[in-house]
């Protein structure tokens, strides 16, 4: 069962908005932490945004905050990466992942047991 969906990303230029979606199941959505991680050609996986069920605490990768937002939409499952000022750093594959755990436990890849698929972003300059 695919629990995770991401969608929006694309070939986009420097200096545009993305905004990506995660579309999750009903039983992660609300109570798991969301979050979003990168991946860009021959790093290791970057915590980019986290947020927390019901309160909504969110949480931003070092040097990410300001550019990026998460939010959450609680009608549709859904939670969203809006990237804005796109810079040709930013592109690589970004994945949600959900955390079984209900408050925010850090940045590191392996406390999210659910992954998605990931989407590709390419950023030209």
């Amino acid at each position: 069962q695919v629990e995770l969906v991401e969608s929006g990303g694309g070939l986009l230029q420097a200096g545009e908005s993305l905004r990506l979606s995660c579309a999750a199941s009903r039983r992660i959505f609300g109570n798991y932490v969301m979050a979003w991680f990168r991946q860009r050609p021959g790093k290791e996986r970057e915590f980019v945004a986290a947020m927390t069920p019901n309160v909504g605490i969110k949480r931003y990768g070092d040097s990410l905050q300001g550019r990026f937002t998460i939010s959450r939409d609680y009608a549709k499952n859904t939670v969203y990466l809006q990237v804005d000022n796109l810079a040709p750093e930013d592109a690589a594959i970004y994945y949600c992942a959900a955390d079984s755990n209900p408050l925010f436990r850090g940045s590191s890849a392996r406390y999210y047991t659910t992954w998605g698929q990931g989407t590709q972003v390419t950023v030209s300059s």
